[in-house]
């Protein structure tokens, strides 16, 4: 993606400014909602290997294939709880809308994020989906 669009995240901040920088490796989320975001944003771009980096040890799966016929639109976040800078957890609700580009049928993922900061590092651990 080019650092001069819009970041899929919806910060109003370009990539290069918001999440290009973390997903290069240039700098790391300072809270879990910067984590979830960045997170939101490489299924946006299709940066599997991002996401696997970001996913707790305990948690990540051994593999991820990234369906490539859905096309993320928007992401409201609608709570944060904890997950600060002087945090080691947070949580992050969010609502993540998304379409299919095959069907053009529009879903979206209400879930509830637990994020845990070891080593000054925000990891995303799991969360519970809303209405599953």
């Amino acid at each position: 993606m080019n650092d001069d669009a819009r970041c899929p995240c919806l910060s109003g901040e370009t990539y290069g400014a918001c999440c290009g920088p973390l997903h290069r490796g240039e700098r790391g989320a300072a809270t879990a909602e910067a984590l979830m975001r960045s997170r939101y944003s490489a299924f946006a771009v299709g940066d599997a290997a991002y996401l696997r980096a970001t996913w707790h040890p305990s948690t990540r799966p051994a593999s991820l294939d990234l369906d490539a016929d859905l096309q993320w639109r928007r992401l409201d976040v609608l709570a944060t709880r904890a997950g600060g800078p002087f945090d080691d957890a947070g949580v992050v609700e969010f609502v993540a809308h998304h379409r299919d580009a095959t069907t053009g049928e529009r879903r979206r993922l209400h879930e509830v994020s637990r994020f845990a900061r070891e080593d000054g590092r925000w990891f995303y651990v799991d969360g519970d989906v809303a209405g599953a």
